[in-house]
């Protein structure tokens, strides 16, 4: 019987099998393999924000009306975007959305979590505290526009439920038409917002503070500490890393605002209202300028993804200083 040839030797490094934290071996041919388990991950991703991003930023620069096709122009929007006043003041306004999006309700969240949590939960058991937490968050699981709808409904000039009570208890001096009068119309959006977005804080706080040692709020208490410092020295201090979350996705929310704006005021009336976001939107939809919408949406992104990097290199530098006592 003929011999079988002999078999070449093989070459460079053999990949041995793996062996499992139970015991098993997994075989070396699929260490790659997980890279496929990626892959519609990065389609998506493709597909939903790099492209529709990439085409944005080009549409900056270019003169498009959204019918013929887009004409390059270099810089003549960013220029014309310096130089836009209805565009600083949609960025000034930004800052009152920030006010009553991210400063009111983390300060207000921070607080009542703490008190429901170290208050509430001990004294009335913690199904109260559950159910309390769930009617702040009600209005973050309402949609925005519905939400919109009813408070303006109750603001109404005329047959406002806001106006009536007013005029029900005597206050007719204080009857106002709260979202068409400049001097109002921020401000009552402003408390909306408040409203609406108070319940997240509340609801990640809480989550957070699951984690405080117990033990710690009763040698402080047993050491004569108030409720107050034991809120500032254990309850602060310890969830730290949540609030800067809070504190970052909260911005990101302000400064890209729109639907309660476009529900209530539609920006106006003139510009008292208008933010960024409404802007642009106005910009592409209603004056059919969309490179100038494109840049104004473009302007958006980097002043957010500037604002973001600052947060975490700011929580960075906080943790590390923790590290280093």
């Amino acid at each position: 019987m003929a011999s079988s040839p002999p078999v070449a030797p093989l070459r460079g490094r053999v990949p041995r099998p793996r062996r499992r934290d139970d015991g098993a071996i997994m075989p070396a041919s699929g260490r790659g393999s997980y890279w496929f388990y990626l892959l519609p991950g990065f389609v998506l991703l493709a597909a939903i924000i790099l492209v529709p991003l990439g085409w944005n930023v080009y549409l900056s620069f270019t003169n498009y009306r959204g019918i013929l096709p887009p004409q390059f122009t270099g810089l003549d929007n960013w220029r014309r975007l310096m130089s836009d006043g209805q565009f600083w003041i949609s960025f000034r306004n930004s800052i009152v959305m920030i006010l009553a999006m991210v400063i009111v309700p983390t300060s207000l969240g921070l607080v009542l979590a703490a008190a429901l949590f170290d208050v509430i939960g001990k004294k009335f058991g913690g199904k109260l505290a559950s159910f309390l937490r769930a009617t702040y968050y009600l209005p973050q699981i309402l949609p925005a526009v519905i939400a919109a709808i009813v408070i303006g409904w109750i603001l109404r000039p005329e047959n406002g439920a806001l106006n009536a009570v007013l005029g029900a208890v005597g206050l007719d001096g204080l009857q106002h038409n709260w979202l068409g009068s400049p001097d109002t119309a921020l401000l009552s959006v402003a408390v909306v917002l408040v409203w609406v977005q108070i319940g997240y804080p509340v609801v990640v706080f809480m989550a957070a503070l699951q984690r405080v040692d117990p033990e710690l709020y009763e040698a402080a208490e047993l050491d004569g500490a108030n409720w107050f410092q034991r809120f500032r020295s254990i309850t602060v201090h310890i969830i730290r890393p949540e609030i800067f979350v809070v504190v970052l996705t909260c911005t990101i929310a302000a400064l890209k605002v729109f639907g309660p704006v476009y529900a209530l005021t539609g920006g106006g009336p003139g510009n008292a209202t208008i933010v960024p976001s409404y802007y642009s939107y106005s910009q592409f939809f209603q004056a059919q300028q969309v490179g100038y919408g494109a840049t104004i949406a473009t302007a958006l992104t980097v002043v957010i993804v500037i604002v973001a990097i600052g947060f975490i290199a700011a929580q960075n530098r906080a943790e590390r200083k923790e590290e280093a006592r």
